[in-house]
């Protein structure tokens, strides 16, 4: 009696496809490492060295994905940023603590591999990794053909970092008149995509016929880990916070000890076009605030004395400034006058 025989690749699975994608990643070289291979790609599982210098090492460890940026990149067909958001999610974290990032793995989940679209994804990641000064040791791909629409997919993000007991960035460090510095974000980062794309949808805007558009929400977001790194080896810097979800009060106030208010002058924030863009389109200040980070990538706390050291460390572009002052108080943030956008 012939009886019918179902295999993996007719549910919608292809196991040679993932094998070729493995063999990409395998094979694909680091730019910082010139054509030194990844070496624990395809294992089943990665060891890396602790960095012996460290006296008194501690692991930190952040995960995290980009979001419905993902939407904006299939709308796009345009995939060579999101790997970088992936990376940068993540390390942006990791530096808070004061830790150097060591290792990351990605896990990609897909109605169906496309290894176009897979590739692109990839390199984006070891561009981020390569900004970050990490390894990419491996990761997790899944063909999930009816838990995902046809061309949609997820991806995430974990980054494990070491720094050095007595380096560790607490809370313990900051003080009355303190300054808090913002440095400057590439754009939206990964955040508030999801209220982007409503108002897309709401303003009936075709993204594909608007080069602003096209370029602003793909532009890929900045990774501080080299900048930030070298003033923590310096001991300039005293607290930081990676200003995402929440915006800029949400974030700096997680960092706030009890009794301190971080009050912050709205008026000298450096906006960017896209924020801008964004108000001009039905999204008031309050909404702005608490979903953007308005051109704020990124805050330090630090002593007055090492403000010029501190800037020293950046390029223009993303050269720190004054936003803002710690006091006494009970309140923790403190949001003053306005931001003056963009007109």
């Amino acid at each position: 009696m012939n009886k019918k025989l179902y295999t993996y690749k007719q549910s919608g699975v292809s196991i040679k496809a993932a094998d070729n994608f493995v063999s990409f990643i395998s094979s694909i070289s680091s730019k910082k490492k010139g054509k030194k291979k990844f070496s624990n790609i395809g294992g089943f599982g990665s060891i890396s060295d602790i960095p012996s210098r460290i006296k008194q090492p501690k692991i930190v460890a952040c995960t995290d994905g980009v979001g419905t940026k993902i939407e904006i990149a299939n709308i796009l067909n345009k995939y060579d940023t999101i790997g970088i958001d992936l990376v940068a999610m993540s390390v942006n974290d990791l530096i808070v603590q004061g830790a150097k990032p060591l290792l990351f793995l990605d896990y990609i989940s897909i109605n169906k591999i496309n290894l176009t679209k897979m590739k692109s994804i990839i390199r984006g990641i070891i561009n981020g990794c390569n900004q970050s000064m990490c390894e990419l040791v491996g990761g997790e791909t899944a063909e999930m053909p009816d838990t995902y629409e046809k061309g949609k997919f997820d991806i995430a993000g974990f980054a494990v970092g070491i720094v050095d007991k007595d380096k560790i960035l607490n809370k313990k460090k900051i003080k009355e008149n303190d300054l808090i510095l913002a440095i400057p974000s590439s754009g939206l980062h990964s955040n508030g995509y999801s209220l982007v794309r409503y108002l897309l949808k709401q303003k009936k805007i075709n993204i594909k016929k608007n080069k602003f558009l096209k370029t602003e929400l793909l532009r890929p977001t900045k990774i501080y880990v080299k900048e930030i790194l070298k003033l923590v080896n310096k001991n300039l810097i005293k607290g930081c916070a990676n200003i995402t979800g929440g915006g800029i009060a949400d974030n700096i106030k997680r960092i706030i000890p009890e009794n301190l208010v971080a009050n912050i002058n709205l008026s000298k924030i450096k906006s960017l076009k896209i924020f801008s863009w964004l108000k001009n389109n039905s999204i008031s200040d309050e909404e702005m605030l608490k979903t953007f980070n308005c051109g704020v990538g990124f805050c330090l706390i630090i002593s007055p004395k090492n403000l010029k050291k501190v800037k020293k460390y950046f390029g223009q572009k993303f050269k720190p400034y004054e936003i803002g002052k710690i006091s006494k108080g009970k309140n923790k943030v403190k949001l003053n006058g306005s931001i003056n956008w963009i007109k």
